[in-house]
Protein backbone atom coordinates (compact mmCIF):
# COMPACT_ATOMS: atom_id res chain seq x y z
CA UNK A 1 0.00 0.00 0.00
CA UNK A 2 1.38 3.41 -0.99
CA UNK A 3 1.40 5.85 1.87
CA UNK A 4 -0.25 9.24 1.44
CA UNK A 5 1.46 12.39 2.65
CA UNK A 6 -0.22 12.00 6.07
CA UNK A 7 -1.68 8.89 7.69
CA UNK A 8 -3.41 9.29 11.04
CA UNK A 9 -3.57 6.15 13.21
CA UNK A 10 -5.54 6.13 16.43
CA UNK A 11 -6.73 3.59 18.96
CA UNK A 12 -6.95 2.83 22.64
CA UNK A 13 -4.14 1.88 25.00
CA UNK A 14 -2.42 -1.35 23.90
CA UNK A 15 -4.70 -1.54 20.85
CA UNK A 16 -1.83 -2.30 18.47
CA UNK A 17 -1.81 1.16 16.90
CA UNK A 18 1.96 1.72 17.22
CA UNK A 19 2.82 -1.70 15.82
CA UNK A 20 0.46 -1.09 12.91
CA UNK A 21 1.95 2.37 12.31
CA UNK A 22 5.47 0.91 12.33
CA UNK A 23 4.41 -1.75 9.82
CA UNK A 24 3.32 0.97 7.40
CA UNK A 25 6.93 2.14 7.14
CA UNK A 26 8.48 -1.35 7.05
CA UNK A 27 9.49 -1.02 3.40
CA UNK A 28 11.18 2.36 3.80
CA UNK A 29 14.94 2.27 3.84
CA UNK A 30 15.21 5.87 5.08
CA UNK A 31 12.83 6.24 8.04
CA UNK A 32 12.64 8.14 11.29
CA UNK A 33 10.77 7.67 14.56
CA UNK A 34 9.75 10.91 16.27
CA UNK A 35 9.34 9.98 19.92
CA UNK A 36 7.42 12.22 22.31
CA UNK A 37 7.80 10.20 25.53
CA UNK A 38 9.98 11.42 28.37
CA UNK A 39 11.43 9.24 31.11
CA UNK A 40 10.13 10.87 34.27
CA UNK A 41 10.66 7.65 36.24
CA UNK A 42 12.45 4.29 35.98
CA UNK A 43 9.40 2.42 34.70
CA UNK A 44 9.02 4.87 31.80
CA UNK A 45 12.75 4.74 31.08
CA UNK A 46 12.46 0.96 30.80
CA UNK A 47 9.46 1.27 28.46
CA UNK A 48 11.34 3.70 26.21
CA UNK A 49 14.40 1.43 26.13
CA UNK A 50 12.22 -1.57 25.25
CA UNK A 51 10.49 0.35 22.45
CA UNK A 52 13.86 1.28 20.94
CA UNK A 53 15.05 -2.31 21.20
CA UNK A 54 11.85 -3.63 19.61
CA UNK A 55 12.10 -1.15 16.71
CA UNK A 56 15.65 -2.11 15.90
CA UNK A 57 18.57 -0.06 14.73
CA UNK A 58 17.25 0.76 11.26
CA UNK A 59 15.09 3.58 12.63
CA UNK A 60 16.58 7.04 13.19
CA UNK A 61 15.08 8.19 16.50
CA UNK A 62 14.33 11.87 17.04
CA UNK A 63 13.37 12.73 20.62
CA UNK A 64 10.84 15.56 20.46
CA UNK A 65 8.80 15.91 23.62
CA UNK A 66 7.72 19.49 22.80
CA UNK A 67 8.83 20.88 19.41
CA UNK A 68 7.26 18.54 16.89
CA UNK A 69 7.42 21.01 14.01
CA UNK A 70 11.21 21.27 14.31
CA UNK A 71 11.51 17.48 14.47
CA UNK A 72 9.36 17.05 11.36
CA UNK A 73 11.31 19.80 9.62
CA UNK A 74 14.56 17.92 10.25
CA UNK A 75 13.49 14.77 8.38
CA UNK A 76 15.32 15.51 5.10
CA UNK A 77 12.89 13.44 3.04
CA UNK A 78 12.73 10.47 5.42
CA UNK A 79 9.44 8.69 5.92
CA UNK A 80 8.52 9.19 9.57
CA UNK A 81 6.38 7.92 12.39
CA UNK A 82 5.31 10.38 15.08
CA UNK A 83 4.36 8.45 18.23
CA UNK A 84 2.38 9.87 19.89
CA UNK A 85 0.53 13.18 19.97
CA UNK A 86 -1.41 12.41 23.15
CA UNK A 87 1.84 11.98 25.08
CA UNK A 88 2.90 15.29 23.50
CA UNK A 89 -0.26 16.95 24.88
CA UNK A 90 0.65 15.68 28.35
CA UNK A 91 4.15 17.13 27.92
CA UNK A 92 2.68 20.50 26.94
CA UNK A 93 0.38 20.48 29.95
CA UNK A 94 3.30 19.53 32.22
CA UNK A 95 5.30 22.47 30.84
CA UNK A 96 2.24 24.75 31.27
CA UNK A 97 2.23 25.67 27.57
CA UNK A 98 -0.72 27.10 25.65
CA UNK A 99 -1.95 23.71 24.46
CA UNK A 100 -4.64 25.06 22.13
CA UNK A 101 -2.14 27.30 20.36
CA UNK A 102 0.42 24.48 20.11
CA UNK A 103 -2.24 22.16 18.64
CA UNK A 104 -3.24 24.75 16.04
CA UNK A 105 0.41 25.35 15.14
CA UNK A 106 1.06 21.61 14.70
CA UNK A 107 -2.07 21.05 12.60
CA UNK A 108 -1.20 24.03 10.36
CA UNK A 109 2.33 22.69 9.96
CA UNK A 110 1.17 19.15 9.17
CA UNK A 111 -1.35 20.41 6.62
CA UNK A 112 1.57 21.62 4.48
CA UNK A 113 4.34 19.21 5.50
CA UNK A 114 5.71 16.77 2.93
CA UNK A 115 5.40 13.10 3.73
CA UNK A 116 5.02 10.34 4.14
CA UNK A 117 4.29 10.88 7.79
CA UNK A 118 2.34 8.53 10.06
CA UNK A 119 0.93 10.17 13.20
CA UNK A 120 -0.25 8.06 16.15
CA UNK A 121 -2.74 9.14 18.79
CA UNK A 122 -4.79 7.61 21.57
CA UNK A 123 -8.56 7.66 21.29
CA UNK A 124 -9.37 8.75 24.82
CA UNK A 125 -13.00 9.74 24.38
CA UNK A 126 -14.61 6.31 24.52
CA UNK A 127 -14.60 5.93 28.30
CA UNK A 128 -16.25 7.63 31.22
CA UNK A 129 -15.91 11.34 31.89
CA UNK A 130 -12.76 11.80 34.03
CA UNK A 131 -13.32 12.75 37.65
CA UNK A 132 -10.97 15.74 37.77
CA UNK A 133 -10.53 18.97 35.84
CA UNK A 134 -6.99 18.29 34.61
CA UNK A 135 -7.91 14.88 33.18
CA UNK A 136 -11.00 16.38 31.53
CA UNK A 137 -8.85 19.13 29.98
CA UNK A 138 -6.43 16.48 28.67
CA UNK A 139 -9.28 14.43 27.21
CA UNK A 140 -10.76 17.52 25.58
CA UNK A 141 -7.42 18.59 24.06
CA UNK A 142 -6.84 15.08 22.72
CA UNK A 143 -10.32 14.87 21.23
CA UNK A 144 -9.99 18.24 19.52
CA UNK A 145 -6.54 17.38 18.14
CA UNK A 146 -7.78 14.01 16.88
CA UNK A 147 -10.65 15.70 15.04
CA UNK A 148 -8.31 18.24 13.45
CA UNK A 149 -5.80 15.59 12.38
CA UNK A 150 -8.55 13.39 10.92
CA UNK A 151 -9.82 16.37 8.93
CA UNK A 152 -6.45 17.03 7.22
CA UNK A 153 -5.17 13.46 6.84
CA UNK A 154 -5.93 11.71 3.55
CA UNK A 155 -5.92 8.37 5.40
CA UNK A 156 -7.31 7.72 8.91
CA UNK A 157 -7.10 4.29 10.54
CA UNK A 158 -8.63 3.15 13.83
CA UNK A 159 -6.90 0.15 15.41
CA UNK A 160 -8.96 -1.99 17.77
CA UNK A 161 -7.62 -5.23 19.29
CA UNK A 162 -4.83 -5.20 16.71
CA UNK A 163 -7.22 -4.92 13.77
CA UNK A 164 -6.84 -1.82 11.59
CA UNK A 165 -10.08 -0.31 10.28
CA UNK A 166 -9.74 2.33 7.58
CA UNK A 167 -12.08 5.19 8.43
CA UNK A 168 -10.99 7.51 5.62
CA UNK A 169 -8.96 6.93 2.46
CA UNK A 170 -8.92 9.76 -0.07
Amino acid sequence: MTLPRLTFVLGGARSGKSAYAESLLAGSSHRAYIATAQAFDQEMAARIAQHRLDRGEDWRTIDAPIDLCAAIGSLDGAAALLDCVTVWIGNLMHEERDVSAEIDNLVDYLAAAPGPLVVVSNEVGLGIVPDNAMARRFRDFAGRLNQKLAAIAPRVVLVTAGIPQILKDE
